[in-house]
């Protein structure tokens, strides 16, 4: 992993938008999450241009608007994220963060299944695809 991408909800929500649409103008962005956030279009450029410096986001400008696509991609992200927060709260022990996964009140018997067969693919030396994420 290269770089550590720590974001924050908002940050994620633009970068979702990001990476289902690779790129998108403010306007865009912003008419997305309006009926979610109700935020102002200066606060998603502001958000944008936040990303941006942080190397997450890029512009080009097309007709004198800036069009943002992604440098980052989600698993990227996912991972820089899962990382740090295994390391802040588990001190870095997977089994640990993995444990407490297992006690969640929500985990039901499918999620069971779906992490057995994580396991197993993972000692099989087979890489996991992200369907089964």
């Amino acid at each position: 992993m290269a770089e550590p991408h720590q974001l924050t909800e908002l940050q994620i929500a633009i970068m979702r938008i990001l990476w289902e649409r690779k790129e998108a103008t403010v306007a865009e962005i912003h008419a997305a999450l309006l009926d979610e956030r109700g935020l102002a279009p200066t606060t998603v450029a502001t958000l944008l241009s936040r990303l941006e410096k942080r190397g997450a986001v890029k512009h080009s400008t097309v007709s004198r608007q800036y069009v943002y696509y992604p440098l980052v991609s989600e698993a990227d992200v996912r991972s820089s994220m899962v990382a740090d927060l295994t390391e802040q709260l588990f001190a870095g022990d997977v089994a640990e963060l993995v444990s407490h996964l297992l006690r969640a009140q929500d985990m039901t018997p499918g999620d069971l299944e779906k992490v057995k067969e994580l396991i197993a693919t993972h000692e099989a030396g087979t890489e996991v695809s992200d369907e089964h994420r």
